[in-house]
């Protein structure tokens, strides 16, 4: 690593790297550094089988970044109503999912993972859109798990969705 990634990433530099590379970065340097070098990754091994829809197997978070962890959001408007069909309530959850994200200065891009569940199989479809709808325009997969519950604490949830997201 040079002095420049050193300095950018916030690290001392080592005594041998100090007289070969620039002395030091302006704010804006550093910023564009950050945004370059110190990105989350993808981890999908081309030893294991790929994975089985739109997400990653896994996501590496670089270090010092803030970290946001949502509760478990159901398909409940702020008006208290609850839309019927599955597709819909993940519509509801993931908008949910924004608004927190957004008070944290972070947005969908920033998803470093997704945890669902629905109450049975024929409701992971509708969730797997709207899940596919929320990191459309992301550069980067999520990791993802999906699991089938037998229920929520009111009957008429059927999906419920939560996420870690990272950044700098």
């Amino acid at each position: 690593m040079t002095k420049l990634e050193y300095v950018a990433l916030g690290l001392s530099v080592p005594e041998k790297c100090a007289k070969t590379c620039k002395e030091s970065l302006n704010s804006q340097e550093k910023l564009q550094f950050r945004k370059e070098y110190r990105k989350m990754k993808e981890l999908n091994p081309n030893d294991m089988s790929p994975p089985f829809a739109r997400y990653a197997h896994g996501v590496e978070i670089p270090r010092d970044w803030r970290l946001v962890q949502t509760s478990g959001q159901l398909g409940i408007r702020a008006d208290e109503s609850v839309p019927e069909g599955a597709y819909e309530q993940a519509i509801v959850c993931f908008q949910n999912i924004e608004k927190i994200l957004r008070s944290a200065g972070m947005g969908a891009g920033d998803v470093a993972h997704i945890k669902a569940f629905v109450t049975d199989r024929s409701h992971m479809s509708g969730y797997m859109r709207a899940r596919d709808e929320f990191i459309a325009s992301t550069s980067r997969l999520p990791s993802s798990t999906l699991l089938i519950v037998s229920g929520f604490t009111r009957p008429e949830f059927k999906v419920e969705v939560e996420v870690l997201a990272a950044a700098p």
